[in-house]
């Protein structure tokens, strides 16, 4: 934003219409400025703002206006603040960039103010993953694991504090963990992505044969659980190095047994240039039903990708036994990229390559990565 004030309200707001009433035009609220928290040049002490406003009002509140352009301004939607969130405001403009700004929004992470909290939360969410970690030493690590054993935390909220707990937790934490990964309790398990992310980073390789067993392996597993598992694991090979990319592969290779899933983790396996599994595609590639034939192009880029002779002949013989998924794979996919085949043929849907970049994997890890990641259609949990 250009302009940012606190702004006492000098008349409004209007009434909303009714239902059936023709308004051509609704009467803004007038608003005072009374301080300036950026743009100085812009606007003045005392200034009148014009903009729309249909909140309750109270003599014990300021408002917080935001404007874009300067030249002729868009001013947002007034927010009413309370003593403490006026305060909160103004702290927030005089903070520095670095690990300090991170250390002051730890303190609001669950503030009693839902709008400090949330504010709190989103800029832990846009914070790129090294800088979390920057703030490793100011972390508390016993109020991270209060909030993640509170059954009113929200998914999305225990998901950043399962992030960060993964940063700053030890050996000690690992029974609790492998506790809650376990327990056939669903409320305990949300935020099931960012739990197994901070168990593995915690219990290391050690950790895996676990998550093998009760995720990926598993055929009983739901889709959702072994989703935040890939995820998990997908983090863990693109932004740390806790756990060495080669024995991240085995496990999501075990995905490929499963296939209805397989789909998921094959473009993995090709940004991480595993070719060792270009005979078990194949096979896979021929033995796919009706109920299973979106992996076909997946795999068609898979061996695209693959430097080896043996995908190039791998090509040729699966264009044999499905010519439009190789012809889909070329024009979809003209460039060979690590990227899944639509689930729905030549509609158009989305990819799994496509919803893998909305989740932010194999992209810049941020906290919102965990924060909230985009669910399977059937995850139950609350993404805030």
């Amino acid at each position: 934003m250009d302009v940012v004030v606190i702004a006492d309200l000098q008349s409004g707001p209007v009434e909303l219409p009714k239902v059936g009433d023709v308004i051509n035009e609704l009467p803004p609220s007038v608003f005072a400025v009374g301080e300036i928290i950026k743009g100085q040049d812009v606007v003045k002490i005392g200034e009148v703002i014009k903009t729309h406003y249909f909140g309750a009002t109270s003599e014990d509140v300021v408002y917080l206006i935001m404007g874009a352009d300067p030249k002729q301004i868009m001013w947002s939607g007034p927010l009413p603040l309370n003593e403490r969130a006026h305060q909160y405001v103004k702290d927030v403009a005089k903070i520095p960039e670095g690990p300090e700004r991170l250390e002051f929004f730890q303190k609001h992470l669950e503030d009693e103010d839902e709008m400090i909290a949330r504010d709190a939360y989103d800029e832990f969410a846009k914070t790129p993953y090294e800088g979390v970690v920057a703030l490793r030493d100011k972390m508390d690590h016993e109020q991270l694991l209060t909030w993640i054993q509170n059954p009113e935390t929200p998914a999305s909220r225990r998901r950043l504090y399962f992030t960060m707990l993964g940063v700053c937790g030890s050996a000690e934490d690992i029974p609790l963990l492998e506790g809650l990964l376990t327990t056939e309790n669903r409320e305990a398990r949300l935020g099931l992505d960012a739990m197994i992310a901070c168990y593995l980073g915690l219990a290391g390789e050690d950790g895996l044969p676990l998550i093998d067993r009760e995720f990926l392996a598993n055929a009983e597993a739901e889709y959702s659980d072994t989703y935040s598992a890939i995820m998990a694991i997908r983090f863990h090979g693109n932004e740390t190095d806790v756990i060495g990319r080669e024995r991240l592969v085995q496990s999501l290779q075990l995905v490929l047994k499963r296939p209805q899933l397989a789909d998921l983790v094959i473009p993995d396996l090709a940004r991480w240039e595993d070719w060792s599994v270009i005979e078990e595609l194949a096979t896979l590639f021929k033995v796919a039903n009706k109920d299973a034939n979106w992996v076909r192009v997946p795999i068609i880029n898979y061996m695209r990708a693959c430097p080896e002779p043996a995908a190039a002949e791998a090509i040729k013989r699966l264009e044999e036994v499905d010519p439009e998924a190789v012809k889909r794979a070329n024009i979809f996919f003209p460039f060979a990229q690590f990227a899944g085949g639509s689930r729905n043929g030549e509609d158009g849907e989305e990819t799994s390559d496509e919803a893998t970049e909305k989740t932010g994997a194999g992209q810049d890890a941020t906290a919102q990565e965990f924060a909230q990641p985009v669910p399977p259609p059937d995850d139950p949990v609350d993404n805030g």
